[in-house]
């Protein structure tokens, strides 16, 4: 996870320890989605062994909010809808939680991100002030209200 979200520069940037983090079972409720291609079975490997991740995405539950804290698509699976199909599952998930809503931030030069969000309802709601680093940038706050 560390190594694809390596190759995003608008993606949070978490420490290997805030990825263990979230398989800790001591940890609050928190949910990770996986998205992998699977190599063919011509490559006589088991299922799961060689396959590559394309995405992920990790949300915080703090009820009867979900934050959703990081998500990431490799480059070479971008614009297919997988990004879509994470933030369902999580919206789903939320739903299914009788969650009141989900919020997040995001850079605010991360253009595709936004409008992904945007377009799954998430209305703006603020900003924080350089709230990023390398570079300098500000966050966008958003949230999505769930029936």
């Amino acid at each position: 996870m560390m190594n694809l979200e390596r190759q995003s520069a608008t993606a949070a940037h978490w420490t290997e320890k805030q990825y263990g983090n979230v398989f800790q079972s001591e940890a609050s409720a928190r949910l990770l989605l996986v998205a992998e291609a699977a190599l063919p079975k011509a490559s006589g490997l088991k299922p799961g062994a060689g396959s590559g991740l394309l995405g992920f995405l990790i949300a915080h539950h703090i009820a009867p909010e979900w934050e959703l804290e990081n998500m990431v698509v490799a480059p070479t699976a971008r614009r297919q809808g997988l990004g879509k199909r994470l933030v369902d599952a999580l919206l789903a998930a939320a739903n299914a939680t009788n969650s009141s809503s989900v919020f997040l931030e995001v850079r605010e030069s991360n253009a595709a991100a936004r409008a992904l969000y945007e377009k799954a309802g998430f209305k703006p709601t603020g900003r924080r002030h350089a709230y990023y680093t390398s570079p300098l940038e500000d966050a966008l706050l958003y949230r999505r209200t769930l029936n």
